[in-house]
């Protein structure tokens, strides 16, 4: 079983920054890519971000692109979200997710085969 824990949601004010993280542990198991979803109320969960854990390429969703940057740590077995520049649209349940082997596409929730709990991200007037 893989557990994907995330951290560091909250509240801020627009224009300011949050950086989420996600730590996975449990069984072994080989990464392929992980990850970073929001769902806010009565909308579809979305793709934000996504990293290549060989490699380190990365992707973003147009909505975020040049204010998020996705990040990890091998060697914590750890993926980051950092986010500056936050608009109220922002305010979401943000989901980690890992996927352990190659698809396609990485902006698609049903390529991944673990989801963690989701944290909040309240951006406020």
């Amino acid at each position: 079983q893989v557990q994907l824990v995330e951290s560091g949601g909250g509240l801020v004010q627009a224009g300011g920054s949050l950086m989420l993280s996600c730590a996975a542990s449990g069984r072994t198991f080989s990464r392929y890519a992980m990850g970073w979803f929001r769902q806010a109320p009565g909308k579809e969960r979305e793709f934000v971000a996504a990293i290549r854990w060989s490699g380190g390429s990365t992707y973003y969703a147009d909505s975020v692109k040049g204010r998020f940057t996705i990040s990890r740590d091998n060697a914590k077995n750890t993926v980051y979200l950092q986010m500056n520049s936050l608009k109220l649209e922002d305010t979401a349940v943000y989901y980690c997710a890992a996927m352990h082997t190659a698809r396609t596409p990485l902006t698609l929730d049903s390529m991944y085969d673990y989801w963690g709990q989701g944290t909040q991200v309240t951006v406020s007037s």
